[in-house]
Order: structure tokens, then C-alpha cells, then sequence
């Protein structure tokens, strides 16, 4: 399939957990089809975790505070986009 950006560029398929996904290397833009989408959205609904009344006082006191740097956990969205 030619990209709908690029005319002249084949999309790339990779799988990614599953998910087919239709990038072009040149213009780096990514394409699903019909319900990867949907499957994307389940999979990190299910991956983070729920928030509770709780969680606005660490909040407050989270940003309150300086806290050293770090480094930020990798999510679901990035281990499929991660080419």
C-alpha cells in the first residue's frame, strides 16, 4: 500500500503486540486499520493504574517538594511506536 502522504513510498507493516501497524519511513506518519485503534486504547486503559481521592494529596505534596529527577517509566503507546 502507498502512502497517502508520500505517493511514491510503500508503508512499512510492523506488529507491535499484536497490532499491525502502517507506518511511512519517510514522512514518519502511522495509519491502523479498523479496530487497532480500539485495541490500543483497552490495552493502556488496562496497563494504568486507577486514581483515588488519595492520589490529589500525594499530589499536592509531590509538587510541594522538589524531587530529584526521575527517569520517566516507559508506557504501552511507547513500546508500539518505539521504530
Amino acid at each position: 500500500m502507498k502512502c497517502p502522504i508520500d505517493t511514491t513510498v510503500d508503508l512499512v507493516i510492523a506488529d507491535r503486540q499484536g497490532i499491525e501497524i502502517d507506518y511511512c519511513p519517510t514522512c514518519r506518519g502511522v495509519w491502523l486499520d479498523r479496530g487497532e485503534l480500539d485495541k490500543i486504547i483497552e490495552r493502556t486503559a488496562a496497563a494504568q493504574p486507577r486514581r483515588t481521592d488519595d492520589d490529589d494529596d500525594d499530589d499536592r505534596r509531590r509538587y510541594s517538594q522538589p524531587q530529584p529527577y526521575k527517569k520517566k517509566r516507559s508506557s504501552f503507546l511507547g513500546e508500539i511506536f518505539d521504530f
